[in-house]
């Protein structure tokens, strides 16, 4: 159930879908969509440099961001909701070097080949009303744009970037 990234990389990293219900990098599938824009209509060169300045000052404190408690309640409402994961964070940790023409998304019915800035601006579902992806798992590749959401790459065995 895990989802290696390999080949024009530094680092070769493997994604788990099945931990990222803990992750608070998470976000309902409902919002992903949704929330896109009101992101970058807040970016701005300020917001930006002050982001750069958090990563360096306190690198502990940023990414990744997991294992807060989890109440009652939200364990509850876990276990409800469908979920996405940005995966430019885990794109940013494999280092793409910069050659890297494209990515190739081995799958259960083939191979499909997307950009390294669709796969860099893409989401991965893990989890359908809290349950791990079964059909197609163990994730969906949904692109922020949303142009894909209606038929998402499914069935990832793993990515090669090329």
């Amino acid at each position: 159930m895990i989802i290696p990234i390999l080949g024009n990389v530094t680092y070769q990293i493997t994604l788990d879908p099945s931990v990222w219900i803990f992750d608070d990098r998470k976000i309902r599938f409902e919002d992903a969509f949704q929330t896109e824009t009101k992101t970058n209509e807040q970016s701005s060169p300020e917001l930006e440099a002050a982001k750069r300045w958090d990563r360096a000052v306190y690198p502990d404190h940023i990414k990744p961001p997991v294992n807060r408690s989890i109440s009652r309640m939200e364990g509850k409402e876990i276990l409800k909701n469908s979920y996405v994961i940005p995966l430019s964070d885990f794109i940013e940790n494999a280092e793409i070097k910069h050659d890297a023409e494209s990515a190739v998304l081995e799958t259960n019915t083939g191979e499909v080949s997307i950009s390294i800035d669709q796969l860099t601006n893409s989401y991965m579902l893990f989890a359908w009303n809290g349950k791990k992806l079964k059909n197609g798992g163990p994730a969906h590749l949904y692109f922020r744009d949303g142009s894909n959401k209606k038929n998402p790459i499914k069935g990832i065995k793993k990515i090669r970037v090329i």
